[in-house]
């Protein structure tokens, strides 16, 4: 109970009635359920299943002792890195005073749109957190309609379609890719008649390629290429590199830019000063060129396409409608055109599918909505996390082995679930 004593209670409007972010409720549920006995598959969170690499780990230990603050923008060397790592895999050309490290890509995207003002444009569905950080900084936002036939991603018609009523508006656009949550990725073709609408609008531009090193085929392309003036990188340490928790990202930008860098910078200087020094120099050698992370990064590369490419298999056979993965942790298969069969088990939208399949089967998805699909759509995104990481990479040598039988082995729960996930939408 409050007491006389204390302030009066105020929230920021933008803030009241929000809840916490999806992926965080839904991972505490899951532990809550398992203190309780339950058996839980935990494909709501998406966090990597690999350990981190030992060289990148081991550079951690090197330096644990590191404890002195560190420039705004980062630790020189590994803005360097960082500098080198896009020159040797896209064939960009930054300078190290232009990159920004912050904990977290999330915060940095967060600082970008407080210090950016325009409006913030994602397709539907997009992830969880770009939404809400627009609503509590007060931005306005845009939803891009998407289509099955198009991977459900971003269409240079589309942008066309919302930019060209009012040419002048800022506009920021996330281009997510591999994407969180459908695992879509972009063809160059694709990419330069999107980054043909962004110039012609002027629009600001975040490529968020968090997971672009988990591209399958390993042939992940920037859409800086082609639109490199109005471009900012996106990129971190948590996806293909397994140190979510360790929570590091960076953002590149552009000279055309790095006045908006300078101001995010500022920001920065008055919320969290700088990124803890010991992971910092920690990361210089995930960002550096390195045989034995070229296998890492093969080896996690082959174990998630084969796993993802295997559920998305069995989703399509029973009649979902699922993109075929291309990279990252995702699926993001609707039920609609077994609606009626679903319907006949009382299930009506995707929050109720997803609450009926924790309560009956174990297994924890989030519902489309979250990712801004309607409500009443019977959509989820399916994060195949499950499984011990450490030991399938142990067992993924030969990569071209990755076959049903490794899967079953080594990805054990994640299959399990879309077993039991199948079984609960055809069972009569």
């Amino acid at each position: 109970m409050k007491s006389e004593s204390s302030p009066a209670v105020h929230i920021n409007l933008n803030v009241r009635g929000m809840g916490v972010s999806a992926t965080i409720a839904i991972n505490k549920r899951c532990g809550e359920l398992q203190k309780e006995g339950r058996d839980i598959y935990r494909l709501g969170l998406g966090q990597s299943p690999f350990p981190v690499p030992e060289l990148v780990a081991n550079s951690l230990r090197e330096h644990a002792h590191q404890k002195d603050y560190l420039a705004v923008k980062g630790l020189p060397a590994l803005r360097e890195s960082i500098v080198g790592y896009y020159q040797r895999t896209q064939g960009l050309q930054y300078s190290a005073e232009n990159i920004l490290v912050g904990p977290g890509s999330k915060e940095l995207m967060f600082l970008l749109q407080l210090t950016y003002y325009g409006d913030l444009v994602i397709p539907s569905p997009s992830w969880v957190s770009y939404a809400p950080q627009a609503r509590i900084i007060g931005r306005k936002l845009h939803w891009l309609t998407t289509e099955l036939e198009t991977g459900l991603g971003v269409t240079a018609e589309v942008l066309e379609s919302i930019c060209r009523n009012d040419p002048d508006l800022p506009r920021l656009l996330i281009l997510n890719y591999p994407g969180n949550p459908t695992g879509i990725t972009y063809s160059n073709s694709q990419l330069e008649a999107i980054a043909k609408v962004a110039r012609r609008y002027r629009i600001l531009l975040l490529a968020d390629e968090i997971y672009g090193g988990l591209t399958f085929n390993g042939e992940h392309n920037s859409i800086a290429r082609f639109y490199p003036e109005g471009t900012i990188i996106s990129n971190g340490l948590s996806k293909w590199c397994g140190a979510g928790g360790w929570r590091l990202g960076a953002f590149i930008f552009p000279e055309s830019l790095s006045w908006l860098l300078d101001a995010m910078a500022v920001v920065a200087s008055e919320t969290f000063t700088s990124t803890s020094a010991p992971i910092q120099y920690a990361a210089v050698s995930a960002f550096s060129e390195n045989a034995e992370l070229e296998i890492y990064l093969k080896n996690c590369r082959a174990v998630m396409g084969g796993l993802c490419h295997s559920a998305w298999k069995r989703l399509v056979n029973i009649g979902a409608d699922v993109i075929q993965p291309m990279g990252g942790f995702y699926l993001f298969p609707n039920f609609e055109p077994l609606r009626e069969q679903l319907v006949k088990k009382g299930i009506v939208d995707g929050k109720q599918f997803c609450e009926r399949l924790l309560e009956e089967t174990g297994v924890a998805c989030l519902p489309g909505y979250e990712f801004g699909r309607p409500e009443s759509e019977l959509s989820m995104r399916i994060a195949c996390v499950d499984f011990n990481g450490a030991e399938a990479l142990a067992a993924a040598s030969d990569t071209s082995k990755i076959d049903e039988a490794f899967l079953r082995n080594h990805c054990t729960r994640v299959m399990k679930a879309i077993d039991l996930l199948c079984e609960f939408v055809t069972r009569k």
